[in-house]
């Protein structure tokens, strides 16, 4: 497994949006090396705030970014003002779009996980000619099916999480859309009522990875209360709506993929994100090719990070 010295940013900014938008980026490694792209989680997560280590520092130019209203990009979503309406797949996909001309990009590699392959697809597919590889893990196409796999059908294994996931919206919505009713809880103007809704949402996602092999207790809720507010915030409001794709969109669009190598790694135990739509994706995506970890969850493992590593270090000689 290659295992290279933490490298830190050699570059930081900010990407305006030109609608009051200011996304964060950085750059990693060789500023003429392979231009890679982390697309994060959530949605609503941010990048990972540690030094990168999977990464040839001398292949590679490394670019993070934290998607709107997030981590350090701005404004951010735990400040009642910033708009969600300004924050969809699109306005993301355009963020990308802009965030690669503005960097000077021809083509680059992706690599996201969970909702970051969404995200990854949803971009590859708009402009498959500006994307060289892919590499996802913990596999999620925010189908309306999947969304309510995460948020109402995991509660047959977890009935008590699920029923306090319940009871935190009021009792007139408990039998209706939790994740709509969630939506507008964190719209509340009262920071009290967001804190709380926010803290019930993530004890959630705590539960549904809790059984894991390599489960991380905390995974979710142990964030300072405004990352807390924000994730939750953002995640919500993309999950209501469907993350504004068609239901099959990015299976149906899949052959728009062909000719980009792709690499698709899912965990046999995957609780929020069930291996099944990994295997719809690669059926549907000529050159991809399917990797199921054993061994491992939504929260990966050792044996899940050694494949995504060995195809970062296949594809930095492509």
């Amino acid at each position: 497994m290659a295992d290279y010295s933490p490298i830190h940013p050699y570059d930081t900014g900010f990407l305006d949006t030109g609608d009051g938008n200011r996304v964060y980026f950085e750059q990693y490694g060789n500023p003429d090396g392979k231009p890679a792209l982390g697309v994060h989680g959530g949605p609503g997560s941010g990048s990972p705030r540690r030094p990168l280590r999977a990464w040839d520092p001398e292949r590679y130019r490394v670019i993070r970014f934290d998607q709107r209203n997030c981590g350090r990009s701005t404004p951010h979503a735990s400040d009642p003002a910033a708009d969600m309406r300004l924050n969809t797949t699109r306005h993301l996909i355009d963020d990308m779009e802009r965030l690669r001309e503005h960097l000077g990009v021809e083509r680059w590699l992706l690599n996201g996980a969970s909702w970051g392959v969404t995200l990854t697809l949803a971009y590859a597919q708009r402009h498959p000619e500006r994307v060289s590889e892919i590499i996802l893990q913990a596999v999620m196409t925010s189908r309306r099916s999947e969304i309510d796999w995460l948020y109402r059908g995991a509660g047959r294994f977890h009935p008590e999480a699920w029923d306090r996931f319940r009871a935190g919206v009021p009792e007139r919505e408990r039998d209706g859309d939790l994740l709509a009713a969630y939506a507008r809880l964190m719209e509340s103007p009262d920071r009290e009522v967001r804190r709380r809704a926010a803290a019930d949402w993530l004890a959630w996602e705590d539960a549904v990875v809790s059984g894991e092999p390599t489960a991380v207790p905390g995974m979710y809720g142990d964030r300072e209360v405004d990352e807390q507010i924000a994730f939750v915030r953002i995640c919500s409001h993309f999950f209501a709506n469907g993350a504004w794709l068609a239901e099959d969109q990015l299976l149906r669009d899949a052959h728009r993929l062909a000719g980009i190598p792709g690499v698709v790694i899912t965990g046999r135990h995957d609780m929020g994100c069930p291996p099944r739509s990994a295997w719809e994706l690669v059926r549907a995506w000529p050159g991809a090719r399917l990797h199921i970890s054993e061994d491992s969850g939504h929260v990966g493992s050792a044996g899940m990070v050694q494949v995504a590593r060995d195809a970062i270090e296949e594809f930095k000689h492509r």
